[in-house]
């Protein structure tokens, strides 16, 4: 009895030990502190304004695969964003200059790490130069805005220029909403806010620097994404051979369209059937 009791202590203490080992290896290979061999590197700076729970040797990867870690984490001195270096393998020399970094979390509750996405520019991002296009670690909130529609937005950290628009109902326009032409997210909303003289909805979108072409006779309105999805701007370029600048107004813009309206529109006016069918009577 003595000997089947030692047996059954032998076997479960090897049990918990094969336990805490697999626990062991399963946690090296998942966490972002995995060790894992570089050689030769070049560093790359990225600010973003939210880093969520990244940490330093976090993986940096491109189509998924690594070629690199994020070798140091601060806090910029002269405004308040991440500054993070990224230690990249040199075999990958080749990234555009206008490619953008993301900071992505494995799976639902793993790591987060910095994924880059290729851009198009023909210049190169140079050891010590900087990703200037990021997108920050995104709270639930976003996440869930994002799921309704109202897409992801650049942050372009020192990369932009404002401009202002003013509408009578702005809906549930919120900061952070993207900013869109032809469909293409350009920029986000910086700030809305009631003005006391007007007693409008004053606006300001910021808008990426790459976008410094557009028609200052350009107009602005407030969409909202699917049925029930999150509210952005749309611009649509004029015709004027100026373009915008930092500070300048648009006049044109079109408020956000109310559900009563709609209703009440579609009630006065009828359906496109019905205005047929009386034209057949009028025959």
């Amino acid at each position: 009895m003595s000997q089947a009791r030692s047996s059954y202590a032998i076997g479960t203490g090897l049990f918990i030990v094969l336990g805490f080992a697999a626990l062991a290896y399963l946690a090296t290979q998942t966490s972002s502190l995995a060790n894992v061999h570089q050689g030769d590197s070049y560093t790359v700076k990225a600010e973003f304004t939210n880093i969520g729970q990244l940490k330093e040797r976090a993986p940096v990867k491109i189509a998924g695969v690594r070629v690199g870690q994020v070798q140091s984490i601060a806090l910029a001195s002269d405004h308040d964003v991440a500054d993070v270096t990224l230690s990249i393998d040199k075999r990958y020399n080749h990234i555009p200059r206008d490619s953008v970094a993301t900071i992505f979390t494995s799976g639902l509750l793993g790591d987060q790490y910095v994924g880059i996405e290729y851009g198009q520019a023909k210049q190169v991002v140079a050891a010590g130069g900087s990703l200037a296009r990021t997108k920050s670690s995104q709270p639930l909130e976003e996440m869930l805005g994002k799921f309704f529609g109202a897409g992801g937005v650049v942050d372009n950290v020192g990369g932009s220029y404002a401009v202002t628009a003013d509408f009578t109902n702005v809906g549930t326009l919120s900061v952070g909403a993207p900013v869109k032409m032809a469909g293409v997210v350009i920029g986000r909303v910086q700030s809305v806010r009631v003005d006391p003289v007007k007693l409008n909805a004053r606006v300001v979108l910021a808008i990426d620097k790459r976008y410094n072409q557009i028609p200052d006779d350009s107009s602005a309105a407030v969409f909202t994404s699917g049925l029930i999805g999150s509210q952005y701007v749309a611009i649509q370029p004029g015709g004027s051979p100026d373009a915008l600048k930092n500070g300048d107004e648009m006049i044109l813009t079109q408020s956000a369209m109310q559900l009563e309206d709609l209703i009440g529109k579609f009630m006065v006016n009828g359906s496109p059937g019905d205005k047929k069918d009386a034209g057949d009577g009028k025959k």
